[in-house]
């Protein structure tokens, strides 16, 4: 049987072992690229991002045009899949673009009910403060990017540095398109920066751009997800990030 003092030992351990493991992160980090939704705010806190994706496929059969989605496609209530999926069958098109503009401003409408993530701002605004550089790599619209951000304070911590979705669906993360637009944009090598994403696909574009990754999960289900799609630093508040910053500045 292992001992209350045991097991209070080897609780120790490792969350010291979680806190060097974080703070190599952040010491090696000139530059930090951010995805939006998620780590910075939840754009959806007000504005359901299911209704939208069912909007979405509801506009499509309204035209006649449901058949361009798979069942589960359909079914997805992620509004990212539905305009990725018209994108594949046709790219480029008029139809992708109306689609991505209904997107963006059903986006748009979702921006003032946006939820800020608990610690981002002051985060962001220290990490500024001790000589990082900071980038936004999202798949969301870079106008709503700069929309909350302004309605933040907080234009001046990235501008210009803002690569959000362009009419390139098929860049979209998990794609690292955008982190590599980030990335020669700011002179930087993949390995003096850090990604902060809350999603696989985040996960997935910073190892294919070669940059470091901190997951952040709201919940046990999100750092589920990024476990098991491969990530060994997550935490679940922006906090300890924030508190590790503060100690090495």
């Amino acid at each position: 049987m292992t001992s209350d003092t045991t097991q209070t030992d080897q609780a120790t351990a490792e969350t010291d072992d979680k806190t060097e493991n974080l703070g190599e992160l952040i010491a090696g980090a000139r530059v930090v690229l951010w995805d939006f939704d998620g780590p910075i705010c939840r754009l959806f806190a007000g504005h359901s991002a299911e209704r939208v994706a069912v909007d979405l496929v509801g506009w499509l059969q309204g035209r006649g045009l449901h058949g361009l989605l798979s069942e589960s496609e359909r079914k997805s209530l992620d509004p990212h899949i539905v305009l990725r999926a018209v994108d594949r069958r046709h790219p480029g098109s008029d139809l992708v673009d109306e689609l991505e503009e209904r997107l963006t401003q059903e986006e748009l409408r979702a921006t003032p009910s946006a939820m800020p993530t608990p610690y981002a701002d002051p985060l962001i605004r220290t990490w500024m403060a001790v000589g990082s550089r900071l980038a936004i790599a999202t798949n969301n619209s870079p106008r709503v990017v700069r929309t909350y951000l302004s309605g933040r304070g907080l234009t001046s911590c990235f501008a210009p540095h803002i690569y959000g979705r362009t009419q390139e669906l098929n860049r979209l993360k998990p794609d690292p398109h955008c982190l590599n637009r980030a990335l020669n944009a700011m002179g930087s090598a993949p390995s003096t920066a850090l990604m902060i994403g809350d999603t696989p696909s985040d996960l997935l574009a910073a190892n294919e751009a070669g940059v470091p990754f901190l997951g952040y999960a709201r919940n046990e289900h999100k750092e589920k997800l990024l476990r098991d799609a491969g990530a060994t630093a997550v935490v679940d508040s922006l906090k300890s990030v924030l508190d590790l910053i503060r100690t090495q500045a």
